[in-house]
């Protein structure tokens, strides 16, 4: 009787002939053996079938599975209920593995069996496609080390790479894929860690991450600035301020008006508001006193959340540096989120 795989890759392709020959060989070149692929071709129109089925004919631990073009979510869920192994390592159809990826992320799942998953990290290619905000996010996720960062900081953007992911199949299973018109990885990341789930990080750059203009996340309207306020404002809602209708809002540039406009969606209004901008203090913002940071460490202050809502890692890093000057815990009483 065959013997399952201990990992199994799942990856989601429409339309992927130019770039799926690659990717499968960076599979293939894994120095782990004991894995399966699963290509779920969602409706493709080119030779995404024919690429998966030459791969197969020469190693069987490729499988194809031919679904009608229904979407990522549905293509990715369906792929799921086939994998057989006690691990899922998610990746795209243009995305490259380090061949020792599979090696070092499962040894990780290994070593600490309380981790749900674990991802690692990236570069960006070709290099020649990434600009200032590509590779400002690179360097984000390549500065995460331990899960209780990856925790802290996962309001702000998703800490990890979705294609770098390798979790437990029964865990994945539990959550699946979901769309709410919002980005789908990020939605599966926060509830992870909303039920109390912890993921971790191999600090290698152990995954290619391809830049295409006609990628799902360039196109896509759930990958729109305002569908991700949306996301952030909804686990926000459901996990930080549950139980609370109230918060005190630090930031009130571009994202945390749209910040608060989302969160108003939810019920949650600011009591406050802080800033540093001395034209501002003293003034109310829909009825919100603007007051100085300093006011977070006095009655009545004391006992109401922060949401830290401000571009940039510097700034967060500044403000993160007087959350903790001020006797607040990050996760527990404040929370960055951009």
């Amino acid at each position: 009787m065959p013997v399952d795989p201990a990992v199994s890759v799942l990856i989601a392709a429409r339309d992927a002939a130019a770039t799926l020959p690659s990717t499968l060989r960076s599979v293939a070149r894994q120095t782990r053996g004991d894995w399966e692929c699963v290509v779920a071709d969602d409706g493709s129109t080119d030779d995404t079938a024919a690429v998966v089925e030459r791969a197969g004919a020469v190693d069987p631990r490729f499988r194809l599975l031919r679904l009608p073009r229904r979407g990522v979510v549905a293509a990715r869920n369906a792929a799921l209920e086939v994998c057989r192994g006690r691990f899922v390592a998610l990746l795209d159809a243009d995305d490259l593995m380090h061949r020792r990826r599979l090696e070092r992320q499962l040894a990780l799942l290994a070593a600490e069996p309380d981790l749900a998953g674990v991802g690692c990290h990236v570069r960006y290619f070709p290099r020649r496609a990434v600009g200032p905000g590509r590779a400002a996010y690179e360097r984000w996720l390549n500065g995460f080390l331990t899960p209780t960062r990856l925790r802290a900081e996962r309001f702000v953007e998703m800490p990890l790479g979705h294609p770098t992911l390798i979790l437990r199949a029964e865990v994945l299973r539990a959550f699946g894929w979901r769309d709410r018109g919002w980005p789908e990885d990020w939605d599966l990341l926060l509830r992870l860690f909303g039920a109390g789930h912890d993921l971790g990080v191999v600090a290698e750059r152990l995954h290619a991450w391809r830049l295409r203009p006609d990628s799902l996340s360039a196109g896509s309207p759930a990958y729109s600035l305002a569908a991700f306020t949306r996301c952030r404002a909804a686990f926000l809602a459901e996990q930080f301020l549950i139980g609370r209708d109230d918060y005190v809002l630090w930031g009130y540039g571009g994202t945390g008006k749209a910040l608060r406009a989302a969160l108003l969606e939810h019920g949650k209004e600011p009591s406050h508001i802080v800033e540093i901008h001395p034209g501002r203090l003293g003034n109310r913002i829909h009825g919100a006193p603007v007051v100085a940071p300093a006011a977070l460490g006095r009655p009545p202050l004391t006992e109401v959340p922060v949401v830290v809502s401000v571009a940039g890692e510097q700034a967060r890093r500044i403000i993160r540096e007087a959350l903790a000057d001020l006797g607040r815990r990050e996760g527990r009483d404040a929370v960055l989120a951009a």
